[in-house]
């Protein structure tokens, strides 16, 4: 690997766990500070390992010089007399994180952690996702955007004010009760679904998928699984709607990294181990009487699992999982999907027919999804201007080259 690409890579994987850690041990009121001591030691390691090998441990290095960072940083500001006392406590607190002790009920994974006090109830909801999937995921505006169908600007604005509500936090331990994670846990929830919806779909230019993205959100939303705290049925069912889609990642891209159609993959290339584990998070998560998104998710994606071929599907089973899904967490994108779904099964009138009378909101009436499914259905309907109409749309719209290349190839070429 490149020492550029070194960079991105411990970019990506160390960032938001630097972040997490160095919250914990001075304080989340600092956070600005300590993402830019971070931001510091990843531009000082591209520089550093340009002349030289990197080290043996890098996350090891990248940690201490953030540290040094901050300290330098808390050190200039604890000129002020109001300041010193803090500036020697974090002196006294930055340990390394490996000789840490942690009481048996606290999440041991600091990342984790950060994620559940991000979605602090005194930032509203729209702010901490944001904050989470930037701050810590590693995400960039244009792609949390794209995932919260909402504008640049708009993530700008959530971002600011999430950190200055965070400046305005006295100081504190990281350490929350089990009535706080109780409380966050369906934010935390979907912080998790949203980066790997991230990376099995990336809205980056360059990259279609971005299976590291899709591994981290396995491992966190694993380790909220295994934890007391987190241990409840919708976990188990995002867990289970993880593996069976990560399942699928190799199948879904052509020798060129191009994106293939669910109909145009081989199956054969499936991950079946796991699916199994899929399904086994599955069958957890059926216990109780509760019935989330993501178990209908889960179900949809387990359909398509254990699927022979793509005519074989159960669509029937899948457009029912479609209408549970808007039932319990109503969305207009979960109707258009259902209509692709009875579209299948039923045929592309049929399709049609679900959406006949609806108005979609704003944000998915100006969504490629909405004008591609449109386009599709009218196109197998033989309604040839209509179909081209929205097919242009689509294509227009695309939110990168690799959707756009896929479009063309479901829809055909821009007349």
């Amino acid at each position: 690997m490149t020492t550029p690409g070194l960079v991105e890579h411990f970019f990506r994987h160390e960032y938001g766990r630097l972040v997490a850690t160095l919250s914990r041990q001075v304080g989340i009121c600092h956070l600005e500070i300590i993402e830019d001591a971070v931001q510091t030691a990843l531009m000082s390691a591209l520089e550093t390992w340009k002349r030289a090998h990197p080290p043996d441990n890098p996350s090891a290095w990248l940690y201490r010089v953030a540290k040094n960072n901050l300290l330098g940083t808390l050190r200039q500001r604890s000129r002020r007399h109001h300041l010193q006392q803090e500036s020697e406590a974090a002196n006294s607190d930055l340990s390394d994180p490996e000789f840490e002790v942690l009481l048996p009920q606290e999440i041991a994974d600091d990342l984790l952690r950060m994620l559940f006090v991000s979605c602090d109830a005194s930032i509203p909801i729209e702010s901490q996702l944001v904050l989470a999937l930037k701050t810590l995921c590693g995400l960039d505006v244009r792609e949390i955007a794209l995932r919260l169908f909402t504008t640049e600007a708009s993530v700008y604005k959530r971002l600011s004010r999430a950190r200055h509500l965070l400046r305005e936090v006295p100081e504190f331990t990281l350490s929350l009760n089990a009535g706080q994670v109780a409380v966050r846990l369906p934010s935390v929830h979907t912080i998790l679904y949203l980066l790997f919806t991230e990376g099995y779909l990336s809205a980056h230019a360059d990259v279609a998928i971005r299976r590291e993205l899709c591994t981290e959100a396995i491992r966190l939303a694993t380790l909220l699984a295994e934890h007391p705290l987190g241990q409840a049925p919708e976990t188990f069912a995002l867990v289970a709607l993880m593996h069976l889609h990560f399942a699928r990642l190799t199948a879904r891209q052509d020798a060129s990294g191009g994106l293939l159609l669910l109909e145009e993959q081989d199956r054969a290339q499936w991950d079946r181990e796991q699916i199994a584990v899929g399904l086994g998070w599955l069958a957890l998560s059926a216990q109780g009487q509760m019935f989330s998104r993501y178990h209908a998710e889960a179900g949809i994606a387990a359909e398509h699992g254990l699927s022979s071929s793509f005519e074989a599907t159960r669509w029937d089973r899948v457009s029912d999982y479609y209408a549970l899904l808007e039932h319990v967490a109503p969305s207009a994108l979960h109707r258009l999907n259902r209509a692709v779904a009875v579209a299948e099964g039923e045929g592309p009138e049929a399709g049609l027919a679900v959406l006949t009378g609806f108005k979609p909101p704003t944000w998915l009436a100006g969504s490629y999804q909405w004008a591609a499914v449109l386009a599709d259905l009218h196109r197998r309907c033989g309604h040839v201007d209509v179909a081209a109409r929205y097919r242009d749309s689509a294509l227009e719209l695309a939110p990168t080259p690799a959707v756009r290349d896929l479009l063309q190839r479901r829809l055909g070429g821009a007349r």
